[in-house]
């Protein structure tokens, strides 16, 4: 068994990359390293996918600390042969001085690297190995990848802060076998050395493996299996193949490990999506895994992850029916397809991953993808005027452009940009942006139709053009509180002091004030003057009796149940005793005072959904009778889609025999 060791690049005669080169080829990208670091690993792993194979591609991100029992082949291995010093080899010194963490990126039911191993025999189709390995800046060689140039694999020597990595892989061989390849690689910066006379300049590229020809071959069959089981690595199946990627004491932004590892987790999400929904029946198209020190961090489901599963809706919109066609007339040219949703909902809760692609609180997005479906970015449109509402949009390229978007993107496959291109392509590109802006206005226009699960009409639509002043036009108004049952005013400002402050309507406008005597159905007269009803004739209790009131809990808000979101009113009834509670609910037209309780024909109107009391049991009963108490109800209703919904809870004692 030959003992591996490292090799260091001279500078042929002929010249050669310097190291400083390779690593600056990814350019000063906007993207954190890890988030770069999933993007452009899970692109590789895509395209090297089983095209034939039924299976999803298993994508998986691992990190540890190298323990005891493995830190000892660790220093032996690695640092044979290594170039002393900090400045030109620091993996030297990150090895000498302690325990060692590592990142894993591994996939399999991928192809594994395979074919030549040296660029000079590397002649046909399969050449994996030293496309990975050996050269820099290949254009790809796979029909609608995701990846463009090769520039990928850049990412992992950066995010090492040695810029050192091990690669392990298991292909096929051109016999129809199997083989175990493993190989070290580090790239840092070119230097001089040697002796005064003899000195020689170095690229700063260095190899680990097999040294005993002229060119540095990694390590095969058994005894990179055996190489392998001495470091810790995971080991192949029987008939699998894939390869892992080692990078050797990762900067993590000074993220704690698991912390990191919830980050990456969130940030394969945002960024994968589309390969981890199923379509049509069809499983998902990838399968992924993140683990830290063995302990593994769940990769949100993006279907029940706000407000990723607004972007899936929008899939599925742009691959149905609703779908719209965007086409450039001069020159004609069809680029793709489009699909676009918007809802009610609440803000977003901001995360580090949302926040690095500029969506905060509100949604009003469009991810845009190539047909190999990877998220390329998330563009802005026009922001909506409230919180309470959102957009999400997909566009997908046409297989016939996909060169053409692949040419403007950056190496690091996150934007596109015509002012890269010549005409007619950035004619192309430029004219997808404007073809999208025009789809997203006409969905915030005031004709806009309602969409899914809304009725035809857009209820109230001039409610879009004031909304920002009211609330928004899928926002909320005011909740009712009645003075007395039967009354009109609406909910004071002040909930708790609603009989002592002048009651205010959801615009802001005074309310008339409750009538001192009034007789309504199944209620006694009231009497302003003690604020309360006169005790039931009949009983020889001559004190007054305090009159039914509901006490608002704060203003109405939007919270997800299931897959909609739904408005939710919180309410006491401070009085005790048997009391029945109904809803009272309404379309608001701002800038009018206008209550609609009757919809158009066609249109649709705020449904309750039923009373949720404090153990977070639902009465689904259109009226429902409650022991007055300190106890918090909440009223749960379905709000018409393009409306301002108003609510209001009307109470009455029960009588008691």
């Amino acid at each position: 068994m030959t003992e591996p060791r490292w090799f260091s690049q001279p500078y042929p005669p002929e010249g050669a990359s310097a190291a400083e080169g390779i690593r600056n080829q990814l350019g000063r990208p906007e993207l954190d390293l890890l988030t770069i670091l999933v993007r452009e690993s899970a692109q590789n792993s895509w395209d090297a996918r089983l095209v034939q194979s039924p299976s999803p591609v298993d994508f998986r991100i691992d990190m540890w600390t190298v323990g005891p029992a493995h830190m000892s082949a660790w220093r032996e291995l690695l640092l044979n042969g290594a170039p002393s010093g900090t400045e030109t080899f620091p993996l030297y010194d990150t090895l000498r001085r302690g325990p060692v963490q590592v990142l894993a990126v591994s996939d399999r039911g991928t192809r594994g690297l395979g074919g030549p191993t040296r660029a000079d025999d590397a002649v046909g189709a399969d050449r994996d190995f030293v496309s990975f390995i050996r050269n820099i800046g290949e254009p790809r060689d796979t029909d609608l990848g995701g990846g463009t140039y090769g520039f990928g694999k850049g990412i992992f020597y950066l995010l090492s802060k040695s810029g050192s990595i091990l690669v392990h892989s298991r292909c096929r061989t051109a016999e129809g076998g199997y083989e175990t390849r493993l190989i070290g690689c580090a790239l840092w910066k070119s230097y001089v050395a040697g002796e005064t006379g003899e000195s020689r300049r170095y690229t700063g590229r260095h190899w680990w493996g097999n040294t005993s020809s002229e060119v540095v071959e990694p390590l095969v069959g058994r005894e990179a299996e055996t190489t392998a089981q001495r470091l810790g690595l995971r080991p192949f199946g029987t008939e699998e193949t894939g390869t892992t990627v080692v990078v050797i004491d990762p900067d993590l932004d000074e993220l704690p490990a698991p912390e990191a590892a919830r980050y990456l987790a969130e940030t394969i999400t945002w960024h994968l999506w589309p390969k981890m929904i199923s379509v049509n029946g069809k499983q998902a198209a990838m399968r992924f895994t993140v683990t830290c020190d063995g302990v593994e961090h769940s990769v949100p489901d993006p279907r029940e992850t706000r407000p990723l599963n607004l972007f899936v809706a929008a899939y599925e919109s742009m691959t149905g029916p609703d779908g719209s066609e965007l086409h450039c007339l001069k020159p004609k040219r069809y680029l793709g397809r489009l699909g676009l949703v918007k809802r009610i909902m609440p803000p977003l809760e901001p995360t580090r991953a949302s926040l690095l692609l500029d969506i905060e609180d509100v949604v009003h997005h469009v991810c845009l993808m190539r047909p190999a479906e990877l998220v390329v970015t998330y563009h802005a449109g026009p922001k909506p005027p409230s919180v309470n509402q959102g957009y999400a949009g997909v566009f997908r390229a046409d297989e016939a452009m996909d060169e053409t978007y692949a040419k403007a993107e950056p190496p690091t496959h996150d934007a596109w940009n015509p002012q890269s291109l010549l005409r007619p392509e950035s004619t192309f590109v430029q004219v997808t942006f404007r073809r999208i802006q025009d789809e997203l206005s006409n969905l915030l226009s005031l004709g806009g139709n309602a969409r899914a699960g809304a009725s035809n009409i857009a209820l109230g639509a001039a409610s879009s053009l004031f909304s920002g002043l009211v609330g928004g036009a899928w926002g909320i108004g005011g909740a009712t509180s009645y003075a007395k049952p039967g009354s009109t005013s609406m909910r004071a400002s002040k909930s708790d002091n609603a009989g002592d402050a002048a009651p205010r309507s959801s615009v802001g406008r005074p309310s008339p004030a409750p009538p001192t005597k009034d007789k309504t159905a199944g209620f006694d007269e009231y009497d302003s003057n003690t604020n309360s009803f006169p005790a039931p004739s009949g009983t020889s209790n001559t004190g007054p009796r305090q009159r039914p009131r509901v006490q608002y809990v704060g203003e109405p808000y939007y919270d997800d149940r299931g897959n909609e979101s739904i408005l939710v009113q919180e309410f006491r009834l401070p009085v005790p005793g048997p009391q029945q509670v109904r809803i009272d609910l309404a379309v608001t037209l701002p800038g009018t005072g206008g209550r609609e309780t009757d919809p158009p024909i066609g249109a649709s109107m705020p449904v309750l959904i039923g009373w949720e009391d404090d153990t977070g049991y639902l009465h689904t009963s259109e009226s429902c009778v409650i022991d007055g108490s300190e106890s918090v109800w909440r009223a749960l209703v379905r709000p018409a889609p393009d409306t301002m919904t108003e609510i209001g809870v009307k109470v009455e004692g029960v009588k008691t025999s």
